[in-house]
């Protein structure tokens, strides 16, 4: 499904200087606002990580692992 958006009550200005951006970028004005939207609707760096913390929370820390070892069989078992 696509959306529609209206925007109502600009200011000339506002949208003479999207305009401008827009053909100076080689878009049209819709295009222009359309990737200005769809760029602010992508989580920041911060959202990412705080979205990332809330899902390891999710699971218990491992603490009985020897990683070491892990990787030493593995380099092991892989060794030619």
């Amino acid at each position: 499904m696509v959306a529609q958006v209206i925007i109502r009550n600009l200011d000339d200005a506002t949208v003479a200087a999207w305009k401008a951006r827009a053909a100076a970028n080689g878009n049209s004005l819709e295009q222009e606002l359309r990737n200005l939207l769809v760029s602010g609707a992508k989580p920041t760096p911060a959202e990412r990580y705080a979205r990332a913390v809330q899902i390891s929370e999710l699971s218990p820390p491992i603490t009985d692992v020897d990683f070491e070892e892990l990787v030493r069989r593995d380099r092991e078992r892989w060794h030619w």
